[in-house]
């Protein structure tokens, strides 16, 4: 069967819904898993008709809920992010971590630990956010100049970026002596979070809300800026937009739990393949499929040593270079 097939088939409203179905389903189910998954034992039909002071319940509502709403808005966010910056690059084989960034918003983090250890969550947030911007400013910059624009070397250029700007950051790090914090920043890792420390995360939610609203718009400029002229899209405009989505996002993510890596190249190319191109109709799919995967990772993580963990980003980065390597190897034009 080839990979049109099931493209041409996806775009149906019914298959659409089914689909949608299924997905939210098995988000529902990877979310009650992973609130009866951790160290200490307990059951979550116990906890809730219990005493609600009774300590499995602080545990329940100061660390598991919690961590299980920063997996659904991290997952969701960094997948719708990775949509819209693949229509920006018009290409399918680009994401914030593989693009420079994860790594400038890492940077970012490294540049505040040294100017401004005691700065406030807002500021640095901004600051992040910034480095982030400058970060998939300069992919796009670099990429405008490249005359080959094939499928191949726009990912290239995204990876070596990347790793220039990790590069730097190590080098800086290792001048600071912040080489450990800095790994910890490029290693997305969800065990710290505690009631208190992922609200953050609720601004990617708001602003995955926006992606939403704009996901016409989006599709249009990736056709191309003569097309979205023509058809009297502000083409400039909406690019700011996107950068500044793809920026915060990543930027919010990083702040609280560090850099997680391939979820916006893996859903978005699933839900490509369940739904086609139409952004509008895929890209509820693509923030179920962001939410189901970042579950599964870090269910996977607490499963593999239990009661140790194994963090989430690590098997992400796996599950995201045999995707890439599935998709170069069957490299079509509907796919890159």
């Amino acid at each position: 069967m080839s990979v049109s097939e099931p493209v041409a088939r996806g775009i149906t409203a019914t298959r659409l819904t089914l689909w949608f179905i299924i997905l939210l389903i098995l988000v529902i189910g990877l979310a009650l898993w992973s609130l009866n998954v951790g160290a200490s034992r307990m059951s979550l039909l116990n906890v809730l008709t219990g005493d609600p002071d009774d300590r499995l319940s602080k545990i329940l509502f100061a660390s598991r809920l919690p961590r299980t709403l920063a997996l659904l808005l991290a997952g969701s966010a960094l997948a719708v992010a990775g949509l819209i910056l693949q229509m920006m690059a018009r290409n399918r084989l680009v994401e914030p971590s593989t693009v420079g960034t994860m790594e400038a918003a890492a940077l970012g983090l490294l540049v505040l630990a040294w100017l401004a250890p005691g700065a406030s969550l807002s500021l640095r947030f901004a600051l992040v956010s910034v480095f982030a911007l400058g970060g998939t400013l300069i992919f796009l910059a670099v990429l405008r100049r490249i005359a080959l624009r094939s499928a191949l070397i726009v990912p290239l250029v995204g990876l070596v970026l990347a790793g220039v700007i990790a590069a730097a950051g190590a080098l800086l790090a290792q001048q600071l002596d912040l080489s450990q914090s800095l790994r910890a920043w490029n290693s997305g890792d969800f065990s710290a979070v505690l009631r208190g420390r992922y609200e953050l995360l609720w601004l990617a939610a708001g602003l995955t809300v926006v992606a939403m609203l704009a996901a016409d718009r989006f599709t249009v400029i990736g056709l191309g800026k003569d097309f979205a002229t023509n058809v009297g899209v502000n083409y400039g405009r909406l690019m700011g937009l996107g950068l500044l989505l793809v920026a915060m996002i990543s930027a919010s993510v990083v702040v609280v739990v560090g850099a997680i890596p391939f979820i916006g190249l893996v859903a978005p190319n699933l839900a490509r393949w369940l739904c086609g191109d139409q952004l509008r109709r895929s890209i509820p799919l693509v923030a179920l499929l962001g939410s189901a995967l970042m579950l599964a990772a870090d269910l996977a993580g607490r499963l593999i040593i239990h009661p140790f963990e194994v963090p989430s980003s690590g098997l992400l980065a796996v599950t995201g270079c045999l995707v890439f390597l599935v998709i170069l190897i069957r490299g079509r034009k509907q796919w890159a």
